[in-house]
């Protein structure tokens, strides 16, 4: 095998006819960058393993290879930083956000919270959120609460089951998200908080899409307002980058992680057993089966100073913030589908305080692609993927884009630790 390369070596990655680039070289020992022009080319390197993305799969793989079995890894980011869609930052007016959209940590696996908590500390959060449709704001999921608001008068949790009994489409077996929702609460809730939101971030009716998407969304009789059901829901104290930083440094010298760098512009420098592969599984295959669909999204930000919150509070309903919840969603208003205030979850002391709207769209060229579209099309050209990947025998896919699948971030965990474990057998 290869030796391993040092924290400050120059790093070059062929680019025959690339206008000047940055790419960045990060190691447990700090952050350096090197510039390339032209026909430069990096040094023949020798890993383990190769690790396609640095995001909650990339970097689970890369810390338990390393730490369990002593193997060596490098780690190749098309980004200019680590933790994937779950990077934060502080924004320029000091307050923590969610790059690319708010990510809620939570998790019934015991596994999960223990591997993760070797890493950080968490500060627990009832994620609350609200809907803005009809001119008022609205408790959601759909509990009690919301209930005696439609009625305009207390109620119980037994009126409520019996009238959403007389309000429900008798289906028996849900086939797509509308029929779903509409075997739940029937059509004037449905249409009130989820067929224009449904609209809005998937650009496909309710219909055309999966049970699942909408099926996630609980509906309580109950006044548990809690936008989600599992028992552990919490940050990472310092925030995910942090908690991630410190996957990466338990690794020690034996993974490097390369920034700002398409895997395939290394394959030709890089010896290595086995590669992880964490981005899109139709991108991996050159497109031969076709193009998945994925949704994108665009975000835009507002920040606010102490003195213009002050106009805000009768709305928010407390001191230094916007809106009244960390999530307000737009069923039937705006082209946005939700405003997320974070620091309502991080518990953050700031002055400050930043809004982000959130505007779903159609994934193409120089767009990220965030979610898989659960639908029957993208469903029969993922299965001619699956087989192929499975057929791949020195590489593993994992998460949501490589997998095609709409998992959350403990079950992105859960299949790494156990891919891990696969590995671990494999190569006994």
């Amino acid at each position: 095998m290869g030796r391993m390369p040092h924290a400050t070596e120059r790093v070059s990655i062929r680019s025959a006819g690339r206008p000047l680039r940055e790419l960045r070289f990060l190691s447990d020992s700090g952050l350096s960058a090197a510039r390339c022009r032209g026909d430069c080319f990096v040094m023949s390197w020798g890993f383990d393993y190769l690790i396609v993305g640095a995001g909650f799969s990339g970097l689970t793989m890369a810390e338990r290879l390393t730490t369990q079995s002593g193997a060596t890894c490098l780690v190749v980011e098309r980004r200019a930083h680590i933790g994937g869609n779950a990077h934060d930052r502080y924004d320029d007016h000091g307050v923590l956000v969610h790059t690319y959209g708010p990510h809620y940590f939570r998790t019934n696996s015991k596994r999960v919270r223990e591997y993760l908590s070797q890493f950080t500390e968490w500060h627990p959060v009832d994620y609350k959120i609200l809907s803005w449709t009809h001119g008022a704001y609205w408790p959601f999921p759909i509990n009690l609460n919301t209930f005696e608001q439609l009625v305009g008068r207390p109620s119980t949790p037994e009126e409520m089951a019996a009238t959403l009994e007389k309000w429900r489409v008798p289906i028996a077996s849900p086939s797509n998200s509308e029929e779903v929702i509409l075997s739940q609460v029937g059509r004037e809730l449905y249409e009130r908080f989820f067929e224009g939101y449904t609209l809005k971030q998937w650009h496909r009716h309710p219909r055309e899409l999966d049970a699942s998407v909408c099926g996630r969304i609980p509906v309580r009789t109950n006044r548990d307002d809690r936008y989600l059901a599992e028992k552990f829901q919490a940050l990472p104290a310092a925030g995910y980058t942090r908690m991630f930083e410190r996957m990466l440094a338990a690794c020690g010298g034996r993974v490097k992680v390369l920034l700002n760098t398409d895997y395939r512009e290394v394959l030709p420098q890089v010896k290595f057993k086995r590669m992880i592969y964490s981005g899109p599984v139709d991108e991996y295959f050159d497109f031969s089966e076709g193009r998945l669909p994925y949704r994108s999204l665009r975000f835009e930000a507002e920040s606010f100073t102490p003195e213009q919150l002050v106009s805000r509070e009768p709305i928010s309903g407390k001191k230094g913030f916007w809106q009244p919840a960390v999530q307000v969603n737009f069923p039937n208003d705006h082209d946005y589908t939700r405003l997320v205030e974070l620091k309502h979850a991080t518990g953050q002391l700031c002055e400050n305080s930043t809004v982000i709207r959130e505007y779903p769209a159609d994934f193409g060229p120089g767009m990220e692609a965030y979610y898989p579209i659960p639908a029957p099309d993208s469903a029969a050209i993922s299965s001619r993927y699956k087989a192929r990947a499975d057929a791949e025998k020195s590489t593993s896919f994992l998460g949501r884009l490589a997998t095609y699948n709409y998992y959350n971030m403990d079950q992105v965990v859960a299949l790494a630790l156990a891919e891990f474990k696969k590995i671990l057998g494999m190569d006994k």
